[in-house]
């Protein structure tokens, strides 16, 4: 599976709503493990970003397919990143003239 790091910011209503916040991060993992991805951690953050999720999917559609429904919810808005282990990258590197 693939790995990718989400950068979660509160919206308007998802900061009105904050005390909530850890049952909406369980929440978020329930609806992510229903749609095939695997929320391996989560945390909250100080600084630029609100929380931040490490997660693993089989592809980019399963993930963009999570992310479209968390951003449904109205509580965040989401930056995906596709994360490379050591070893993927070594692979990328190798092929490189």
């Amino acid at each position: 599976m693939a790995k990718y790091v989400l950068l979660a910011n509160w919206t308007d209503q998802g900061a009105r709503n904050a005390k909530d916040t850890v049952t909406r991060g369980r929440a978020v993992q329930e609806l992510f493990a229903s749609l095939g991805v695997n929320a391996r951690e989560f945390f909250w953050t100080m600084g630029q970003y609100d929380a931040v999720l490490i997660i693993d999917a089989p592809d980019d559609e399963t993930v963009m397919k999570a992310a479209v429904a968390v951003a449904a919810q109205g509580n965040l808005r989401t930056t995906t990143l596709r994360a490379l282990s050591e070893q993927e990258m070594e692979r990328v590197l190798s092929e490189l003239q």
